[in-house]
């Protein structure tokens, strides 16, 4: 086994373990923190089966990116369903036999890598020429869409301009998936791809990209409209309401 082989390997253990142990936290942090009041963005739904629709639509066709802006809407939008399709074609490296739904996307996959990176260089150019969004941008916001760039441009080079030995990429992530390490390809594009994967991994937990589940215990989207018919009280304001009662 050489050092490289070595090298990555304790390098993706270490990225899935912050990623996942992270992602854990987040979620655990997100779902204890109490919404003391009712705010649903209006119009809001005024069921539970609305409040899923909505939600429903706001992953699947970003409904209020689209009412506020339609070119940063066409973007996302493009970025997230071609990541989505991208993620579903790399699941070949992962599965052997290769799943049914990775096995469908292979061809397609390929395309779909070019509208993801057409999609990030569309928000990376409205974020850099238009003022009312380069005002509220931090450089952490142009170093997450520079480094998923880099990402998928990285992995169409392997495609287009050196490619790899990919029966040699499968079978070192199936090792690290069985704790037999493999011997990694020492391809330059593979290694700059997987670095750069391993770092989004990494800070992954930790930066505005953690929308994707944020998004399910957003109060402005995951309450529903009907403050007249219930009341609404936090966990900790019904204790407190509770131990009122009783003290009376």
């Amino acid at each position: 086994m050489s050092v490289l082989t070595a090298i990555f390997a304790l390098l993706f253990y270490t990225a899935t373990v912050i990623l996942v142990a992270g992602l854990v936290a987040k979620i655990h942090q997100y779902a204890r923190t109490p919404a003391p009041l009712k705010i649903p963005t209006t119009p809001a739904p005024t069921t539970r089966g609305g409040v899923v629709a909505r939600l429903f639509r706001e992953v699947v066709f970003f409904e209020s990116l689209f009412k506020g802006s339609k070119w940063s809407w066409l973007f996302g939008w493009l970025f997230h369903f071609g990541l989505l399709i991208v993620l579903i074609r790399h699941l070949r490296y992962f599965t052997e036999p290769i799943w049914f739904v990775a096995a469908l996307v292979q061809d397609i996959g390929v395309y779909m890598g070019f509208v993801m990176l057409l999609g990030l260089l569309g928000l990376l150019g409205r974020r850099s020429l238009v003022d009312r969004l380069r005002y509220i941008s931090a450089p952490s916001d142009y170093l997450m869409l520079v480094l998923l760039i880099a990402i998928g441009g990285s992995g169409l080079l392997m495609k287009y301009v050196s490619r790899t030995d990919i029966v040699a990429v499968k079978a070192f992530f199936l090792g690290l998936m069985r704790f037999d390490w493999q011997p990694l390809p020492a391809d330059a594009f593979l290694l700059i791809h997987l670095v750069l994967v391993a770092a989004l991994m990494i800070i992954f937990p930790f930066s505005k990209l953690l929308h994707v589940p944020g998004l399910f215990f957003s109060p402005t989207r995951n309450q529903a409209d009907d403050p007249r018919e219930r009341r609404h009280l936090a966990p900790w304001a019904a204790k407190l309401d509770a131990t009122r009662t009783a003290g009376n």
